[in-house]
């Protein structure tokens, strides 16, 4: 790990009590008189001829098995919500699949749920589980995107033409492409970008009770909030019934957005059964039920002169949504494909996507959630472009960079830029990683029988969003009468570090120590609202919220102590943990003032809200270099330096590990990882046997430097950080690859037995 400036590294607050085993998970919960659920779930696709749970039922231990028939008799809520309003080939609005609690009818993928058991331990809901049985008949499938858009194939909802669940489009199409057209010159890239599962350490999992009359859920979620009022949406009940507590959860990434089947069927057994309900899934159960991750089939165009000068860009997307249509679908990819242009001057662009149904699991948003895939695009075609001109493609691309001067930048597709230095971030990027001496090294390499390959991306992404309608956050701050200070986030802490950011934020604003202040997340109970975790909002909008409510306080305990000093309001100024009347010794301390606040019934506190006007666009400059065995086909990456512009940097070892964390996941999709079925609907990696991750002994030491370019957006300066990474690493490998490969594109992922295959193929032509 490096570091260039920003001072000495800090330990996170939060790891002593992670490694020594002092969090508290979800599994962590031992309520009074706990009960433990398991789902059947079906091994595949198919109408269900019968479905017979009375073995179940009669199993030593069981409390309640619970199906669709059941749910429906006994009113209980029966299905998720749909809401998208996009249209598809056919309506206005986008065919409202409300996903079953539990499957009726027809199950449309492997693992869906069927049955929901619960029984005193989970050893007898498992074993209860084993007795339902399911007979299904089996029905044409359709699993990828493209096959599933064909003429003839087998419709997912037989009221949706062609699968298409929705269209989405920006930007001047016919303009892009007749600009792409009339070019002297064009690229064109066909290729897909894999499904991946998210994979977090804590496996989902929830306990349901009921308390005070409310309904309580104990979850592993990264947005309490988001979660609180799908619940009272579901159940049809007001949001003031509900209470949603996260406590520690262990990485998220975007798949623990709001609430899932087994959160609502947990809950209605509770309040059935009156006592509290235990979920937790295995990891068997993770890779068949938790949302994937991209899964999506590109045809896309650039077009340019002998110059190098890029006239048009176009992108088509097929998406894999799976068997049901949800908001996180779209979240998961056309919110952000407007990225498209990236950092360039591009001509007239234009995105569009298509969401089509298969008989495979949901799809959701995994980090980056689009931004990896518009990134993706242009960072591929102008590697391509860079080939058919034969020029250097860092050159090419400091050719065609916004300049600093165009800020404020409408890129024609959506997005306008507020600002960004990219040619300095290309410039540092460059001399931090050596590129000027690759070829020496590339040299070498092959005098010792390896290819070495170059590879860049200049990411961009929308942070704090969605584009249009940013996300509000909500934060309370308590001073309390010892001085000490406790600290209410709406933002949720999902492994990033968060707890350390915000506390030392508030203890360099009060001049407390990190021990004086308490940290407080995940529980509605709390705070009004909460964004949560999502879109790299925590530090443009979690850390403008959190300044408003520090100042809040100040300016309240600033009128106390005038009072208590007998001293204009005006004269007051407030310095570590001290108020004192300007050009004088007299003062009060920050905890004399807090316990006169307290006595007075007016305890010293600051509640804020704060929705930005507008997005964020962090960016940077990603380059990597690898080498190839074309013995075995293996690939080492060499080195990797990142340079990124996050705008104001409140915390370097949450950012830098952020950073590193971000690159090891593109980087693991990009050699790795891939989500596979069979044509019938049968998951074919279904366990670490078969799905492979990223590892520490694969990716070197990350060569990281923050860049600060403050936005005027937010008061705060700061862009955000949590898929930076990730969106720019995905692409810049694959880019190394095909350099080292000398070829115009390779598939991802790129595993040493494609690699080796492809050269194989290649020394026979």
């Amino acid at each position: 790990m490096q570091h260039t400036q920003h001072g000495q590294f800090q330990g996170r607050i939060e790891d002593g009590r992670f490694v020594t085993g002092q969090g508290c998970y979800v599994d962590d919960l031992q309520l009074a008189d706990m009960v433990h659920a398991v789902v059947a779930r079906a091994p595949g696709p198919g109408k269900i001829l019968s479905l017979d749970v009375s073995a179940a039922r009669e199993a030593p231990g069981v409390l309640g098995v619970w199906t669709a028939e059941d749910l429906a008799a006994n009113g209980e809520p029966t299905h998720m919500l749909c809401g998208v309003k996009l249209p598809d080939l056919t309506r206005d609005e986008a065919f409202q699949t409300a996903r079953p609690v539990l499957a009726t009818g027809t199950v449309r993928y492997t693992g869906e749920a069927v049955a929901f058991i619960v029984a005193e331990s989970r050893d007898a809901a498992r074993d209860a589980s084993e007795l339902v049985e399911l007979d299904l008949d089996e029905i044409e499938t359709v699993t990828e995107a493209r096959d599933a858009r064909a003429p003839g194939a087998p419709k997912v909802w037989e009221e949706v033409e062609g699968n298409v669940a929705f269209v989405w489009g920006r930007g001047d199409w016919d303009k892009a492409e007749a600009a792409i057209a009339a070019a002297p010159r064009r690229v064109s890239l066909d290729s897909h970008v894999t499904r991946v599962l998210a994979h977090s350490m804590e496996p989902r999992g929830c306990v349901a009770e009921m308390a005070g009359g409310r309904m309580v859920l104990h979850a592993s979620t990264q947005s309490p909030h988001a979660s609180k009022g799908q619940i009272a949406a579901i159940f049809g009940i007001e949001a003031s019934e509900v209470r949603v507590i996260a406590r520690d959860v262990g990485g998220s990434f975007g798949m623990k957005i709001g609430c899932y089947v087994e959160d609502i069927l947990s809950l209605l057994a509770a309040r059935s059964l009156g006592r509290p309900v235990k979920w937790i899934a295995e990891r068997s159960e993770d890779f068949l039920t938790d949302m994937h991750g991209r899964d999506t089939t590109i045809d896309a165009a650039l077009g340019f002169d002998d110059d190098g000068n890029l006239l048009g860009v176009s992108a088509h997307y097929d998406m894999n949504i799976g068997a049901y249509l949800g908001g996180l679908a779209v979240a998961a990819g056309p919110a952000n494909f407007p990225g498209i242009t990236g950092v360039y001057r591009v001509g007239p662009s234009a995105a569009r996507a298509y969401g089509v149904y298969t008989h495979i699991h949901t799809l959701g948003p995994y980090r980056g959630a689009g931004r990896p895939e518009a990134t993706y695009v242009i960072e591929r075609l102008i590697d391509m472009a860079a080939a058919e001109l034969g020029i250097d493609p860092f050159e090419l691309r400091l050719k065609n960079l916004v300049p600093p001067e165009a800020m404020p930048y409408d890129t024609g597709v959506a997005y306008e830029y507020d600002c960004g230095e990219f040619e300095e971030n290309m410039r540092q990027a460059a001399d931090i990683s050596d590129s000027n001496g690759f070829f020496a090294r590339k040299t070498e390499s092959a005098a010792q029988g390896k290819l070495r390959g170059l590879g860049f991306a200049n990411p961009i992404e929308v942070a704090g969003g969605p584009y249009g309608n940013p996300g509000a956050d909500h934060t309370r701050i308590t001073v309390n009468p010892d001085g000490t200070v406790v600290f209410h986030a709406g933002a949720m802490s999902v492994g990033q570090g968060l707890q350390t950011m915000f506390t030392d934020m508030v203890g360099q604003a009060f001049g407390v120590t990190r021990d004086q202040v308490t940290f407080s997340q995940g529980d509605t109970d709390d705070l009004p609202g909460g964004r949560g975790s999502g879109g790299s909002a925590s530090a443009p909008t979690g850390g403008s919220t959190a300044m408003m409510a520090i100042r809040e306080v100040i300016r309240k305990g600033s009128d106390k102590a005038a009072d208590m000093l007998e001293a204009a309001p005006g004269d007051i100024e407030f310095s570590d943990g001290t108020f004192t009347v300007v050009g004088t010794d007299r003062s009060v301390t920050l905890g004399q003032v807090a316990a006169k606040s307290a006595g007075d019934g007016d305890p010293l506190a600051g509640q804020t809200n704060f929705t930005p006007e507008k997005v964020t666009f962090p960016n940077g400059c990603h380059i990597a270099e690898i080498e190839i065995d074309p013995e075995t086909g293996g690939i080492e990456v060499l080195g990797y330096t990142v340079v990124e512009d996050v705008g104001h940097v409140f915390n370097l070892t949450t950012l830098t590990g952020q950073m590193h964390g971000g690159v090891c996941q593109g980087a693991g999709q990009s050699l790795l990882e891939r989500m596979t079925y069979a044509p019938d609907g049968q998951v074919l990696s279904g366990s670490y046997m078969d799905y492979a991750m990223p590892r520490a002994d694969m990716m070197p030491e990350i060569r990281f430097r923050a860049r600060e370019v403050p936005t005027k957006v937010n008061p705060v300066g700061a862009k955000g950080v949590g898929e930076a990474g990730t969106v720019g690493s995905m692409v810049c490998i694959v880019n190394a690859i095909c350099n080292a490969l000398g070829v115009t594109h390779f598939e991802m992922p790129a595993t040493p037995d494609r690699i080796w295959a492809a050269l194989q193929a290649k020394e026979t032509e």
